[in-house]
């Protein structure tokens, strides 16, 4: 439990929030953990990608119920999710079928339960890319009116994509690896890789670099991968080598003391990860750094310094791994993955610098991702909102409290949501996925 969930359950908490009007944040189910009611299946215009995808994950399905009066029918109980296969949706009439699907669901789901909308990307004739576009409207003010902490996700599925291809991205929605990440969307491609169920430690035998790793979030995405079988490679600055050591040995993985801004940083990365036979399935861009003035205020020295450690060193580094003649390379079939930010996608006064490169981290995904499809890399990023760490506690109270309620499950968000996410995008099984950016943001309000 975080020192914020701890302050409002306890007596003095509860009475201080209730007197300023706050609600009781939610708890959320997190981790490798499955709804507790039953999943409900409903299928629109037939399409079974949906049924057969829960059934390779080993998910048994219940039928919906389906609004149709002016009183809302009741489930009888809590229900842990709705997954509606909408992927033969293409028309405005139906439409209504899944707000007849929808109203009782969301009376009824759990907390931290889940509505999971299957669809497929726009394309065809005016209306049924109109209908596209409107189902990611449901999902974005559905996850806007879930309550105690359940989330929406509209997930997009090529019409070449196999129930293989979409496992591993339902059974992260599904459980609780996804507890702040609500009202997105995002595409599940044709992978190529046969998948017969979701793994519990899919990065076995795999090498994973994370920079930035010695604390908050990138120390969260070294204990998280290793649990889910990699071994890391935690890289960061010399002065924080001390720190760094303590979380590679926690997770079994080793330290890497390095500047990424050197012009061998990549060659370097390369070559340790050589000495030990080996080659690099991940690496994760997470070491960034913020040097907030208003823009009258920026000088050159400020702007290039953000502009280099959070965008163009991870250019020289991918250049360097992804030559095939580098010995420790990023692998074929390996994964690139970036942290952009909700500041990139909506800006925010203050931040021109990191907004320019943290923008500039989602560029970069969609402009590689399809240069790399042929050696099956995939390339995506995360996009945190307000994440509660040591740097974020240090906001002053009334301001940070804001930032905390300013999305849809009215609370901040923890480093291993973002970790959960990255281990999604990985996981080897997520080859279907890429050139994609995805908000752990709790749906902030700002850049919806």
């Amino acid at each position: 439990m975080s020192i914020l969930e701890k302050a409002f359950y306890s007596p003095v908490g509860k009475a201080v929030s209730a007197k300023a009007g706050l609600k009781e944040p939610a708890r959320l189910r997190r981790g490798r953990t499955w709804p507790e009611g039953p999943i409900v299946l409903a299928s629109i215009g037939g399409g079974t990608v949906g049924a057969q995808t829960l059934e390779l994950l080993g998910r048994a399905a219940e039928s919906p119920i389906v609004d149709d009066g002016d009183a809302a029918p009741g489930y009888g109980a809590r229900i842990g999710a709705l997954v509606v296969d909408a992927t033969e949706v293409t028309r405005i009439d139906q439409l209504e079928e899944l707000r007849a699907l929808l109203r009782p669901a969301v009376r009824a789901v759990e907390g931290s339960g889940r509505i999971v909308v299957l669809a497929r990307p726009a394309a065809g004739d005016w209306e049924s890319r109109s209908v596209a576009r409107a189902l990611d409207g449901i999902n974005r003010t559905v996850a806007k009116e879930l309550r105690k902490g359940a989330t929406a996700t509209l997930i997009r599925v090529a019409p070449d994509a196999t129930p293989g291809d979409l496992v591993s991205s339902l059974g992260f929605v599904l459980q609780g690896r996804a507890a702040y990440v609500t009202g997105q969307c995002w595409t599940v491609a044709p992978g190529g890789v046969a998948v017969e169920s979701l793994a519990e430690t899919p990065l076995d035998g795999h090498v994973v670099v994370v920079t930035g790793a010695a604390r908050g979030i990138g120390a969260a995405i070294a204990r998280t991968l290793a649990r889910d079988g990699a071994s890391v490679v935690a890289v960061d600055i010399p002065p924080a080598g001390e720190q760094l050591a303590a979380v590679a040995n926690e997770v079994g993985g080793t330290a890497l003391q390095l500047d990424i801004t050197a012009a061998d940083a990549g060659a370097t990365i390369a070559a340790h990860v050589a000495q030990r036979g080996e080659s690099i399935h991940a690496i994760v861009h997470n070491a960034g750094i913020t040097r907030d003035k208003m823009l009258v205020n920026t000088d050159a020295a400020r702007w290039s310094s953000v502009l280099d450690v959070n965008l163009a060193a991870q250019l020289r580094i991918n250049e360097v791994l992804l030559d095939p003649a580098t010995e420790g390379g990023l692998a074929d079939g390996g994964r690139i993955v970036g942290i952009a930010s909700t500041s990139g996608i909506a800006g925010n006064k203050g931040q021109t610098n990191y907004a320019a490169s943290k923008a500039g981290v989602a560029g970069l995904v969609t402009a590689m991702a399809p240069d790399l499809v042929d050696r099956g890399i995939t390339v995506n990023a995360v996009a945190p909102g307000f994440i509660e760490t040591e740097m974020t506690g240090k906001i002053p109270f009334v301001q940070r409290e804001m930032f905390r309620r300013a999305n849809s499950l009215d609370q901040g968000g923890k480093p291993v949501d973002v970790a959960e996410t990255i281990g999604y995008l990985i996981d080897p099984d997520s080859q279907g996925v890429t050139g994609q950016v995805i908000r752990v943001c709790g749906q902030a309000l700002v850049g919806q």
